[in-house]
């Protein structure tokens, strides 16, 4: 398994590295699949914005100069309103800030400069380290999908049945796509 920790010396080269053989199959694909007057599609799930790398390929094969294409991004409804939406909850509260980051930074700890935390890319499920503290969790999976599976509360009690859930649902379907909110201080309002 490649090095996921947050300050791992390899993990930004293995990123690279992937997006490069990435961009190398898109690049392919385009060159060889559409015609001059043809279109094509890269559907991406959630938010090309967020955590995604679909953009910074598509550039990454325009700079090398061996096809010319345009393209444009139609926004869709991100993970992360999913997520928020289906647990009937804000993103945020009144006069707060959010923050969005990635279990490997998590991991460094809870940033101290908002309560309200939204994770993404954590395959370690970095949540149960902070089953001690007053924190709620809003979790899903597959959001936006019929097999959608969601799962909140008190990280202390929720993390063991999300445990389940996420083991399940992988095993199921062979992969998991999800996302979660932690609430520090979850009685503020």
């Amino acid at each position: 398994e490649r090095d996921r920790s947050a300050g791992g010396a390899a993990y930004s080269p293995a990123v690279g590295d992937w997006r490069s053989a990435r961009a190398g199959i898109y690049e392919r694909l385009i060159a060889e699949e559409l015609g001059e007057d043809e279109s094509g599609a890269f559907l991406v799930w959630g938010d090309p914005a967020l955590y995604d790398s679909t953009l910074g390929i598509l550039e990454e094969i325009l700079e090398r100069g061996s096809v010319a294409f345009e393209y444009d991004v139609v926004p869709g409804i991100s993970s992360v309103s999913s997520l928020v939406a289906r647990h009937r909850t804000g993103l945020n509260r009144v006069a707060r800030p959010v923050q969005i980051t990635t279990g490997r930074r998590l991991a460094e700890g809870f940033p101290e400069d908002a309560d309200d935390v939204v994770v993404m890319l954590d395959a370690h499920q970095t949540f149960r380290q902070y089953a001690d503290q007053d924190i709620d969790i809003y979790w899903g999976a597959y959001l936006g999908t019929p097999d959608e599976i969601l799962a909140s509360g008190p990280i202390a009690e929720a993390a063991p049945r999300i445990e389940r859930l996420r083991a399940e649902a992988r095993e199921r379907k062979g992969w998991i796509m999800d996302t979660y909110l932690l609430r520090r201080n979850p009685g503020d309002r």
